[in-house]
Parts: C-alpha cells; sequence; structure tokens
C-alpha cells in the first residue's frame, strides 16, 4: 500500500489493471462492497471510494464482497503470503484453522513466540486488518464454499467452517455475501428469484 498514491490505485482501477489484484482492494463508500481493482463494474467516483491492503481489512471495515468479481482471496494476496513474514506465518496458520474450535489470539501469538501486541502490530502493518478479522474472512470463505458446493444442512456447515453458532455464521455470512446462506444456494442451483422447482421459496437444507 505504501509504494502507491491513491491517485495511482485510482488510475489502476480505472484501467482495470488485472496487475494490480491482490496488492490492494477498493471499497466503494455509496453501495458499501469491495472490489478487487479489474472489477469490470463501472468505476466509482474517485471521491467515493476508499482503498485497503486485504479483503480482511475491507470486511473489519463493514464492506460486502463484490459479485462481480469475487475479491475474496485473489493470488498475490497480503492473505498468501510466501515471504515468510510473521505476518504470513500467522495467516497461514489462522487459514489452518488456529483460531476455530476454541482457538485464541493468545494463543496464536504464543505459537509464533511472539507477543499478541507483536502479532497485531505485524497484521496490521501487512494487511490492514488483526486476526480475528481473518479469521471470520477464512470461515466465510469455507462455509461459502460448502453452501455453494455441497447439500449439507446449514447448521453442519456452520460447525464445519469453525463458526461457534449458526447464528453468527449466518450474520457473518449475510454480512460478506449480502445474502443469507439459504439464499446463496438457491441461486447456486438455478432456482430464479430463490424458489425451489416447485415454485414455493424453499427454505434452505437445514432450515
Amino acid at each position: 500500500m505504501t509504494m502507491m498514491t491513491d491517485d495511482e490505485r485510482y488510475a489502476a482501477i480505472r484501467a482495470r489493471d488485472t496487475r494490480f489484484d491482490g496488492m490492494f482492494f477498493t471499497c466503494v463508500r455509496s453501495t458499501g462492497i469491495f472490489c478487487r481493482p479489474s472489477c469490470p463494474a463501472r468505476t466509482p467516483r474517485r471521491t467515493g471510494v476508499e482503498f485497503v491492503p486485504s479483503a480482511a481489512a475491507a470486511v473489519a471495515a463493514g464492506y460486502r464482497a463484490c459479485k462481480r468479481c469475487g475479491p475474496m482471496a485473489p493470488p498475490g494476496s497480503p492473505d498468501d503470503d510466501p515471504t515468510g513474514s510473521l505476518a504470513g506465518r500467522a495467516l497461514r496458520l489462522i487459514d489452518a484453522g488456529a483460531l476455530d474450535d476454541g482457538g485464541t489470539v493468545p494463543g496464536l501469538a504464543r505459537r509464533l513466540a511472539v507477543s499478541e501486541r507483536t502479532l497485531h502490530r505485524a497484521l496490521l502493518a501487512a494487511t490492514g486488518a488483526g486476526a480475528l478479522a481473518h479469521a471470520r474472512l477464512r470461515r466465510a470463505r469455507r462455509a461459502h464454499e460448502l453452501v455453494v458446493g455441497s447439500s449439507l444442512p446449514l447448521a453442519q456447515i456452520a460447525h464445519a467452517a469453525g463458526f461457534g453458532s449458526e447464528r453468527q455464521f449466518h450474520e457473518t455470512f449475510t454480512r460478506i455475501f449480502g445474502h443469507a446462506p439459504s439464499v446463496v444456494r438457491e441461486r447456486a442451483r438455478g432456482w430464479p428469484g430463490g424458489s425451489g422447482p416447485t415454485g414455493r421459496r424453499s427454505t434452505g437444507a437445514g432450515r
């Protein structure tokens, strides 16, 4: 983020330049969504956007993922840091579920042999978001994969994705993806308007 000015980032999104995918994300204030630089949607006004270094930072700021460009974890993003940095090691452990099933940030810091404060500073500097924000995003990604690609009941998906409760799963999923899990599942199955094959609105598996 420090290597480019905001004007340069705006020029990149106007050009829809794929080379910058993963280097930063564009948050659109008027719509509440965040996108990759290459998003094909109409370019928002310069005064209506802010830029963040990671998808987790965008979600932590209250934005939800764009449905057109799917900016959850493009290759080369800080969420997949290959440099072996403290932030990169922490993100890999988080992605492996270190903060699920009772895992804590202090426990993660101990595994990395650093203080909780040092861990937070490293993640914030590299990605703009702390460990819990990345963990929530990781759970949401996993849940989306299961909602779309499996027939598991939603209650089981909540547990499998690492959420503490089904309610937390529904709230987080809906905030990030803009629709409830049952609606996303229905649309993925090709039921227009979220209706099942009989024309009656489905409640979704596990509801």
